[in-house]
């Protein structure tokens, strides 16, 4: 696994904010079961939307990349894939695709990933697809993968899901459950978590012509049986990754500008820009032109701050805390353990090596920095999120290390030569 060598650093200029990784898993997916074609503007290509792309080939689907889009040949029949598909790390490919594979005309479907994805719990999905009618089990009996799914046809009718884990299941479904017999309607039990990417999910559907009625606290939902049309979609972008862009520019900029960014279409870290404020960071915002403008802080506040709607938040939020001259609360995280990794465990204990002082329970984490951070060796566990928000504290420290490189490729491939771009000391 490689490593970085961080030094302090003094950030300044501009930083073109790349395409929204979850959006261009949702573009591809839905556009792939709209008969015909349809072109994904300004898409993200990364090691997770490659293992959507292949995914949807597999499912006997063209598409074809031409400069910044890609040509999408849909089909509302999908083949029986020649092979196993390998969903590498992508969480979101392995939901979506194990919902999408009830829709093969006869056959099996076989869904496998990394070690990270074997570790993943499925079983709400998988008992929501077997009140549809739909066989699909994990080969080892746990409810992870590799998982088996056997096509046929999605029986329309009342169903329940727990929405407690991830939100993931509810939007494989409501994007499967389109081409269902009949209709469905689908009842959220326990809390629900990340509505945010629900709401996104939605927003991609109606935008290829499907129908959906959901309630204001997202847990009940009615899935119109209409079939997908051809659509040109453009990719915003990733307000997940702006975060951690506004936050380097927080700790450790002078003035850092993000651009290509589109504030009409539902992000749930958009919440960024509000936790920013409340922790009394400088920030301008510009609508118009899809920018915002973070200025470097001395001193932030101390605040209590819900995330269950937005869990990626939770690591840029914990960087944030480094800077605060009160302890700092986030709360609503349990379904963060359920991540590419145990997000919350693994920040607790990293932050610690910085001298931070932090205290895990259930469902928060509660995080009280020093006054002065110390150089530490950071291991990102190859999670992504963790790298990218632990390079960023180290730019607060004299010398630090940070385990875990390779991983930026899941969904911000030049965060590296970004941060260089802007003055970061990394080697």
């Amino acid at each position: 696994m490689g490593r970085v060598v961080i030094r302090r650093s003094l950030l300044n200029g501009n930083v073109s904010c790349p395409p929204s990784k979850s959006y261009t898993h949702r573009a591809l997916f839905i556009s792939s079961l709209a008969y015909g074609k349809s072109h994904i503007i300004n898409p993200l290509i990364s090691r997770d939307t490659i293992a959507t792309i292949e995914a949807c080939k597999a499912f006997g689907i063209k598409i074809k990349r031409k400069g910044d889009e890609l040509i999408v040949f849909g089909k509302d029949i999908l083949k029986v894939p020649d092979n196993v598909i390998n969903v590498e790390n992508s969480g979101t490919t392995m939901r979506f695709v194990t919902a999408i594979s009830s829709l093969v005309k006869g056959g099996y479907v076989v869904i496998t990933g990394d070690d990270s994805i074997r570790k993943r719990p499925m079983r709400p999905l998988l008992l929501a697809l077997k009140q549809l009618g739909i066989n699909s089990f994990s080969t080892r009996k746990n409810d992870k993968a590799p998982i088996i799914v056997q096509g046929g046809r999605i029986n329309g009718k009342q169903i329940n899901i727990d929405g407690s884990i991830s939100s993931q299941f509810i939007s494989g479904i409501l994007i499967a459950g389109v081409y269902a017999e009949s209709e469905i309607f689908l009842s959220v039990n326990g809390k629900q978590v990340s509505r945010s990417y629900i709401e996104s999910t939605i927003n991609v559907m109606s935008k290829f012509g499907a129908k959906i009625k959901y309630s204001k606290d997202y847990k009940k939902y009615h899935i119109y049986n209409k079939k997908y049309v051809p659509a040109n979609f453009t990719i915003p972008g990733d307000f997940s990754a702006a975060a951690l862009l506004l936050s380097a520019g927080v700790l450790a900029g002078k003035e850092v500008t993000i651009s290509n960014l589109d504030f009409s279409l539902p992000q749930g870290d958009l919440k960024i820009l509000d936790i920013l404020k409340e922790l009394g960071a400088v920030i301008r915002i510009d609508k118009k032109n899809g920018t915002v403008t973070a200025v470097g802080t001395e001193e932030l506040d101390g605040r209590e701050f819900d995330l269950s709607d937005t869990p990626d938040l939770l690591p840029v939020v914990a960087i944030l805390s480094l800077k605060s001259r009160n302890p700092v609360r986030i709360y609503g995280v349990s379904h963060t353990r359920y991540k590419e990794t145990n997000r919350l465990k693994i920040i607790a204990s990293e932050l610690r090596k910085l001298g931070v002082k932090t205290l895990v329970v259930p469902d928060e984490i509660r995080i009280v920095p020093p006054k002065k951070l110390k150089n530490a060796h950071l291991d990102s566990h190859n999670d992504h999120r963790l790298f990218m928000s632990f390079v960023i504290a180290g730019m607060m420290t004299e010398s630090s290390v940070v385990e875990g490189v390779e991983s930026v490729d899941v969904s911000y491939p030049s965060f590296i030569k970004d941060m260089r771009k802007i003055g970061a000391k990394i080697n």
